[in-house]
């Protein structure tokens, strides 16, 4: 429940079609194309959704609502999803339920130790293992009565969102980017590549990650995937 929001009235319960209804989910989640899977799964699944893109737009939302469910990716423009993590398990009321997300399965073990109660790896856009993965974290009173049928649904995020988040990235390397910037970026476009099955993206921001992991210079893998996503946008993404 929304226990803040001025605006939640009274919570309807959840069915079988829609067992996610009543709950409001705070996706915290950087990349447009992310999201607008997870806008997608939770319309067919019935809960409301409010998003964040970095670290300080959350805590301002925080502020003004409690959401029943957080959804924290791991690696956001302004710090880590785990330092927020940490400060939601410790919050009093708690959330109901903290989940983290990463395109980087590895991470898992850090978000349980700062005190998630599930992890989602990405890209997820299956319906099934998005209710399951939620529901599985509240308690029975906020799960639909009785048998349920799975649903096999897959989301198709629109492609639009894609090219939004080429055009973010677009920005952070319109000026010669600081090492944490590097970061971000490889991290960003490994997960939204694979999102978006652009391998030949994904294996250039790859590049730029194990660089970086090195501690090597990476003028070159830069500028091969500042001009990637300068053609992906002149494109309109026909990839």
């Amino acid at each position: 429940m929304d226990d803040i929001d001025p605006f939640a009235k009274t919570t309807p319960a959840p069915t079988a079609a829609r067992p996610l209804l009543g709950l409001t989910i705070l996706v915290v989640e950087d990349s447009r194309f992310a999201c607008e899977a997870l806008r997608l799964l939770c319309l067919r699944s019935g809960a409301r959704i409010r998003r964040a893109d970095c670290l300080r737009s959350a805590r301002r939302h925080l502020q003004v609502y409690r959401p029943s469910v957080a959804l924290v990716d791991l690696g956001l423009p302004d710090g880590s999803g785990l330092d927020l993590i940490a400060e939601l398990t410790q919050s009093q009321p708690r959330i109901e339920a903290i989940i983290a997300i990463s395109g980087d399965s590895h991470m898992e073990p850090d978000a349980r130790a700062a005190g998630v109660d599930g992890f989602l790896a990405k890209p997820i856009t299956s319906l099934s293992s998005f209710q399951e993965a939620i529901l599985s974290t509240l308690p029975s009173h906020r799960r639909p009565m009785g048998p349920r049928v799975l649903p096999d649904e897959i989301v198709a995020p629109d492609r639009i969102a894609y090219q939004d988040d080429m055009a973010h990235i677009a920005d952070v390397l319109e000026d010669p980017p600081d090492e944490h910037a590097l970061d971000y970026v490889a991290q960003f476009l490994c997960g939204v590549a694979r999102a978006a099955d652009d391998n030949v993206l994904e294996a250039a921001a790859r590049a730029l990650a194990h660089k970086r992991a090195l501690g090597q210079p990476a003028s070159s893998e830069t500028a091969a995937l500042a001009g990637m996503i300068q053609h992906r946008l002149s494109e309109k993404m026909a990839i």
